[in-house]
């Protein structure tokens, strides 16, 4: 009982700083704060995000994203690219932003592990990782800035 307490607080503490984190790189998107040069590939963005998040290993080798534009609010994905094995699908992801105006949709992952052994089989969603899968999404209309 007290491993899955302290599994789920560590892991609840993760997400919310993961969420957080993805917020306010949304809010500096959405009012030309940070730039689309700041975050046109994975690299960059994944660097933004890295020093935020709760427990991550520098340079966040667990830490996946997607940011792309989108022409109509409803043409925005609903659902997460996963594959078999519930893990993030990073074929379908992509670092595409969006200039003053867009619509913009970005999706962030991080396979958190579980750290101890006897809650890894029982909280794992990855299949044979002894991982779990967090994640945050944001859409937003960014500003019409100069």
């Amino acid at each position: 009982m007290i491993f899955a307490i302290i599994e789920v607080s560590l892991s609840f503490t993760a997400q919310q700083a993961m969420s957080n984190a993805v917020d306010d790189l949304a809010r500096q998107l959405r009012t030309g704060q940070k730039k689309v040069v700041d975050v046109d590939n994975a690299v960059k963005l994944k660097k933004l995000l890295c020093g935020q998040l709760f427990m991550a290993a520098a340079p966040c080798p667990d830490l996946e994203v997607d940011l792309q534009t989108y022409a109509t609010f409803k043409a925005v994905p609903k659902t997460f690219p996963v594959n078999a094995n519930n893990d993030v699908d990073v074929a379908q992801l992509q670092v595409k932003p969006g200039a003053a105006g867009t619509i913009n949709q970005m999706r962030i992952f991080y396979r958190w592990p579980i750290l101890t052994d006897p809650m890894k089989s029982r909280i794992a969603t990855i299949k044979d990782q002894g991982k779990t899968l967090l994640f945050s999404t944001v859409t937003w209309r960014n500003e019409p800035y100069l």
